[in-house]
């Protein structure tokens, strides 16, 4: 039987960079389904994933091996869940993971810099000065957010309104930089760099990396000022629509964020 992922990976094994290699295998036509059957098994470093029996490689032909059984069960729900065709676009999770089995392992710093920048431009340090309501929705979402970070870390992080940049104190940059780079799976980093891009701000993955704060929680305050705009104008179909992919990618993120830190 051929390998799982040769359809999907034609030509990638000229790319350089692992990230883009991981990525580029899954934009590619939608092969058909060729398997009948996912499991889950185990490996010696933790679980894989057998189509028919046969075990699932990352696009540049790894091993697909994941440290937690939860994360094994989420990636097989996804693999059984494809009808005719495989779909690289309804499995957010295993992109996830490839990327971060082919790519984010092998240049962390990197990945943890690229983090990093959503901390000077954070989501929760840029506010509204009218409208009274708007204003209203963002403290009572946002601010517990930056109340546990200084609480918990010492990180206090300075305000604007608009979009004037807001540059952040040295003592800040320092904490992020140390609450980052106590990351080292990469699978958690691949992780929290899509939860970072998805959301806008680091300091909300990491509430939810820590358990301080549920991912649903954290979505609803990201989506603070769209959803007061809905609240005055009415909701668009399209926009409702890429939302809601949006948050399962964002739900897989966070799955495998917190798989790891359990």
């Amino acid at each position: 039987m051929r390998d799982l992922l040769s359809d999907l990976e034609d030509g990638t094994a000229q790319e350089k960079d692992p990230v883009r290699r991981a990525q580029s295998a899954f934009q590619r036509d939608m092969p058909k389904r060729f398997y009948k059957e996912v499991t889950v098994g185990e490996a010696p470093d933790g679980f894989l994933i057998l189509l028919d029996g046969r075990e699932l490689k990352t696009p540049s032909r790894g091993l697909f091996h994941l440290p937690a059984r939860e994360l094994a069960d989420a990636v097989a729900d996804e693999w059984d869940a494809q009808k005719t065709h495989i779909d690289p676009g309804a499995m957010p999770l295993t992109r996830i993971l490839n990327t971060a089995l082919d790519g984010v392992v092998h240049v962390k710093d990197e990945v943890r810099r690229e983090i990093l920048a959503y901390g000077g431009t954070d989501l929760l340090c840029y506010r509204a000065d009218s409208p009274e309501g708007l204003v209203a929705a963002q403290n009572e979402k946002w601010n517990p957010f930056l109340d546990w970070i200084e609480q918990t870390h010492g990180a206090r992080f300075q305000l604007a309104e608009g979009v004037m940049h807001v540059e952040q104190s040295d003592e800040t940059k320092s904490i992020l930089a140390g609450l980052v780079a106590a990351r080292d799976s990469a699978i958690v980093l691949a992780a929290l760099h899509v939860a970072t891009s998805l959301t806008g701000s680091l300091i909300m993955p990491l509430a939810i990396l820590e358990g301080a704060a549920e991912p649903d929680e954290v979505w609803a305050a990201t989506h603070v000022d769209e959803d007061w705009n809905i609240s005055q104008w009415g909701e668009d179909a399209e926009a409702t629509r890429r939302r809601h992919v949006r948050k399962h990618e964002f739900d897989m993120a966070c799955l495998a964020m917190r798989s790891i830190t359990r």
